[in-house]
């Protein structure tokens, strides 16, 4: 990390660093060097995953194309990288044949680094991604009957440190930048195939109770889901989205532009742990599903668990969610309850959720969840029939509160699972495990 921790805050705020809040001193987490979105490249090309169009086109003109040209050519080289998910110049069909070779020797399209890949017996898909300054980080894809579902990482490492997660076991690296944000959605494209004129994956999905928590409902968006396998995004995976609000913003416009990757923001569900402040600009810049990672109904368990709610409180939070602007019955905020034994899973815990619910008036809906269990994991999970027992007061209360099935538990990509392989095997083992792994796909290719 830098010196910029002992930056007094106005300071870090001039440096245009998030000061981070919570249970631990503010810290800042950019990635270093990059200067106007632009990530630094050893060979001096830019690369131009993360970019929006107009600052593709600023780029185009300052390495020496006249404004007008710079405008046509960022535009379609936008259409390429994001409509089209085309990582290389000469592909882009519709730019001048010699024009190519003058992109391609000042700029480059890339992608995240894949370490690791692991398919779960459930259908589960986990992906070890590396960043071009050596950093490890996950996604996860989740296939349902009929959508399925990427969980994409904001941060290398957590903050939070709740209790009952892996995740916050880590140490927190830094925010990962809106390239490497959006590229876990276009690596999983690649993966599945789902670009235009791309054959699709077809094998037969396992249902999830977990895809099935996002709305349904499309909106003016050109994006259609029919035929296609990754159709909706969580940002649940490792790290708390709004301590890198801006990269994460930036990322899901890419995500939601209809010119470009043209997922409907109805598609796109954001979890937090409580980060007040920045809830309320989640709703007006970014206008996607909230999901609300509650966990406990007291103070004091809340305090355990959760370390976050010692700085922004329950009732606080609840009255965030409440102000949350586009929540309504038709998009309902989700409360995330993970069941622990004898911790928050008590009937008198179930009344006292009903009971703040409503007492905020919340369109809600809460997604119990089982414990996964990981080593050194300090809780145990509630049996089967004790959260059949919260579930059911929770239902009687007049909310819903379905008990999500646990996903990919075999390969650590289930919830409260995500911490990096890396942890668990040397740099040396994974880089020999990816060696093989091309030199098997060569030979595949020379076979054919």
């Amino acid at each position: 990390m830098s010196d910029t921790n002992d930056l007094p805050a106005g300071a870090a705020a001039a440096a245009g660093l998030m000061a981070i809040p919570g249970h631990i001193d503010p810290m800042p987490v950019p990635r270093p060097g990059i200067v106007d979105g632009v990530t630094p490249r050893q060979d001096g090309r830019i690369d131009l995953l993360g970019l929006p169009k107009k600052r593709i086109a600023e780029l185009f003109e300052a390495a020496g194309l006249d404004a007008k040209a710079a405008k046509l050519r960022a535009k379609q080289v936008y259409h390429w990288l994001y409509h089209r998910g085309v990582t290389e110049f000469d592909a882009m069909t519709d730019i001048a044949k010699t024009m190519r070779p003058w992109l391609a020797q000042r700029f480059v399209v890339g992608r995240p680094e894949i370490v690791e890949a692991q398919h779960s017996s459930d259908g589960t898909r986990k992906w070890l991604l590396r960043t071009d300054d050596a950093h490890d980080y996950e996604m996860v894809f989740i296939p349902d009957a009929d959508r399925g579902t990427l969980c994409v990482s904001s941060q290398v490492g957590c903050t939070l440190n709740c209790r009952f997660c892996h995740t916050g076991t880590m140490r927190l690296v830094r925010n990962l930048t809106v390239g490497e944000i959006v590229g876990q959605v276009m690596l999983a494209r690649d993966a599945l195939g789902e670009w235009p004129n791309g054959v699709s994956d077809t094998r037969p999905a396992a249902p999830s109770d977990f895809a099935a928590d996002l709305d349904d409902d499309e909106d003016e968006g050109s994006y259609s889901s029919s035929g296609r396998l990754l159709t909706n995004i969580v940002m649940m995976g490792m790290g708390e989205p709004l301590y890198n609000f801006d990269n994460v913003r930036d990322a899901l416009k890419l995500v939601m532009d209809g010119e470009g990757l043209a997922l409907s923001k109805r598609r796109i569900t954001l979890s937090t742990s409580g980060v007040i402040p920045q809830m309320a600009r989640c709703g007006e810049e970014i206008g996607v599903n909230l999901a609300v990672s509650l966990h406990a109904v007291t103070k004091e368990v809340r305090d355990e668990i959760v370390p976050i709610n010692k700085k922004y409180g329950l009732e606080d939070l609840l009255q965030a969610c409440a102000d949350y602007p586009r929540a309504s019955n038709a998009r309902r905020i989700t409360f995330e309850y993970v069941m622990l034994k004898d911790k928050n899973d008590s009937d008198a815990d179930a009344r006292e959720l009903v009971r703040l619910l409503k007492k905020y008036n919340l369109p809600a809906k809460v997604n119990l969840i089982p414990f996964n269990p990981w080593p050194g994991a300090q809780y145990e999970c509630s049996t089967p029939e004790r959260i059949r027992a919260f579930s059911d007061i929770v239902f009687q209360g007049g909310i819903s509160a379905p008990v999500r099935t646990p996903r990919g538990r075999d390969i650590d990509a289930a919830c409260g699972q995500l911490k990096t392989a890396a942890e668990k095997k040397s740099r040396a083992e994974l880089d020999r495990i990816h060696a093989e792994k091309e030199a098997a796909m060569e030979a595949e290719g020379v076979a054919g």
